[in-house]
């Protein structure tokens, strides 16, 4: 016997199980619109629940009114490199972006926010964070000021762009004075306060150690003039190089007084062979004896008085003639001539060489004492100035303490003045930071409402979609005779509305 709805089968479909069509009905697109619109009074319930309160929020958002501002940040004396001690990397630089992100940094930092609220006051950023601030106690005040930095944070917008000097700045606000007056006192406590952070306050630092530098500069120049006081040196470096020259000119006077010595000695030695040789004696003069000249002469005279009386044949005359004539022949032969008296003295060139002799000794006997004056001369540098290469490593090491300590107070002292100098020269200016653009009170404000409103608008009409299409889904049973007929497979002969209880 065939079972009812046999005849409907088909002889390739599966047999339908029990629960299968409630669980799981097939709809077609053309049933949501008709199902969706069952669930018409849902979903307008929810939707205008939701919109009515995104309206609602939308409606309580203020109107904020952004002013701009923007500075030009160029690099500065402050981003290059000075090393406290040495001259390592010195004159090092950044990049600009990392200029551009330093000087980000410094317009967010909470300090800065600080500075402008106490310059400011609570009472014309943040009236109602003011009245809270004037009841609080100490915490509670500290609280406020850390929600007023945030809410600072929350409107200070700053903005940059790669390889491009330029920083904006943007701040928010309710009120468009209060929002140029508050970017405006940023921008002016930023030029100060960036001045403190870079430049920085290290003179402190520097004096200090100036002062110990000097200090133990004092110290050792107290132990350099103990070890020259003790050790009688008047300089040091002076002394030493006043040993050599000294001890180089009388080595070289040694050397002349030896070479002097040995010629004086040469000389006396040869003079004592010519005086040998030479008679220490000798005739200062002699008397020529003229008797035979003066008788000859004599006997002329006679003769011609002899020859006024007689003639010349006479007797007389023929005899003087004779002794005339044999005087001549004597005095010619020399036998009328004889010796007279002489003189004998010391001779002159005896006594020169013994005066030079004399003298020549003196010199020889000077020269010996010289030579050992020299040599001792020469033997008390020669102590000295190894008494100075002993001490010359101790001089050395105190020398070089003095001088690095001298460099160092120097170093520091320079240091310190360069570091006030700039310091002042930064609080003079900021030549490196420009404001391009004050901020203006804005003229045209912004605000969240439209966005806010039209979110609210699609939220709620998007979650009733939602509602209506899980209500649909949630119904018992099947919805329409065309989703009973495709879940069944079943043609639908007639369908009947359902009667209201």
């Amino acid at each position: 016997m065939a079972t009812p709805g046999a005849w409907t089968q088909r002889p390739h479909d599966p047999a339908p199980h029990s629960g299968d069509w409630a669980a799981r009905p097939r709809y077609a697109p053309s049933d949501f619109v008709t199902l969706l619109w069952r669930e018409r009074f849902l979903m307008l319930a929810v939707f205008l629940v939701l919109f009515v309160l995104g309206a609602a929020a939308a409606f309580s958002l203020k109107t904020s009114y952004p002013a701009q501002s923007s500075i030009l940040v160029r690099l500065g004396q402050e981003y290059v490199y000075e090393p406290r001690a040495g001259d390592a990397g010195r004159g090092a630089v950044p990049d600009s972006d990392q200029v551009i992100q330093a000087e980000t940094e410094i317009l967010g930092s909470a300090e800065l926010k600080q500075r402008v609220i106490d310059r400011l006051g609570l009472t014309r950023i943040y009236p109602k964070l003011a009245k809270k601030y004037v009841v609080a106690d100490a915490a509670e005040k500290r609280v406020i000021l850390s929600q007023a930095i945030r809410a600072m944070e929350a409107g200070l917008k700053i903005g940059t762009a790669p390889d491009t000097p330029i920083v904006r700045l943007s701040f928010e606000h309710e009120d468009p004075q209060t929002a140029a007056l508050v970017l405006n006192t940023l921008l002016e406590e930023y030029l100060v306060f960036r001045r403190n952070v870079l430049v920085g306050s290290t003179t402190p630092a520097l004096e200090e150690q100036r002062e110990a530098f000097e200090t133990r500069l004092a110290q050792a120049d107290q132990a350099y003039e103990d070890f020259l006081t003790s050790n009688r040196i008047g300089d040091f470096v002076a002394e030493k190089a006043a040993l050599a020259q000294l001890q180089a000119q009388i080595e070289q006077q040694k050397y002349q007084t030896e070479a002097q010595l040995q010629d004086r000695i040469g000389r006396l030695t040869v003079l004592e062979n010519q005086m040998g040789q030479v008679s220490q004696e000798v005739g200062l003069y002699r008397d020529v004896n003229n008797a035979a000249n003066d008788k000859l002469m004599q006997l002329k005279l006679q003769r011609e008085d002899l020859l006024s009386r007689y003639r010349s044949d006479a007797q007389p005359v023929r005899e003087l003639d004779n002794q005339i004539a044999r005087l001549e022949q004597g005095i010619a032969e020399g036998r009328a001539a004889g010796d007279g008296a002489k003189r004998i003295g010391i001779n002159p060139v005896w006594q020169t060489l013994q005066t030079e002799k004399i003298q020549l000794q003196a010199e020889v006997a000077a020269l010996r004492q010289s030579q050992e004056a020299l040599a001792d001369q020469l033997r008390q540098l020669l102590d000295r100035r190894l008494r100075l290469a002993e001490l010359e490593p101790r001089f050395q090491a105190l020398s070089l303490d003095r001088d690095v300590l001298q460099a160092n107070v120097r170093d520091f002292a320079v240091k310190e003045e360069q570091n006030r100098a700039a310091r002042e020269i930064a609080a003079a200016s900021n030549d490196n930071i420009r404001i391009v653009q004050r901020a203006v009170p804005p003229t045209k404000g912004k605000s969240l409402k439209k966005p806010v409103f039209v979110l609210a608008f699609l939220f709620a009409g998007f979650t009733a979609l939602c509602a209506g299409l899980l209500r649909m889904f949630l119904r018992p049973g099947l919805p329409t005779p065309q989703s009973a007929s495709r879940t069944l497979d079943l043609p639908v002969l007639g369908s009947a509305r359902l009667k209201a209880a």
